[in-house]
């Protein structure tokens, strides 16, 4: 939106608006968009660290640290 001022986006495909994720933690979209050419790639690996996320899934089946299988069983934002 930095090309049409007063522009506003409103992000529904995974809603930055809950825990961490609430707004002002992040402060752009290449925060987690770090391809400006395509958008449907992210990160979550930035600043969920793999050390604390693993801790967090211990016994989880399946678990894989990346950020598409983050996505995958969060696609709300929300643990659990």
């Amino acid at each position: 939106t930095t090309q049409w001022p007063g522009a506003t986006f409103n992000h529904t495909a995974f809603p930055i608006t809950t825990g961490a994720h609430v707004k002002g933690v992040w402060n752009t979209c290449a925060d987690c968009h770090q391809n400006s050419a395509n958008y449907k790639v992210f990160t979550c690996t930035t600043c969920h660290i793999q050390t604390t996320t693993n801790n967090k899934h211990s016994g989880v089946r399946n678990y894989v640290y990346n950020s598409t299988n983050c996505y995958s069983c969060h696609p709300a934002g929300k643990a659990g």
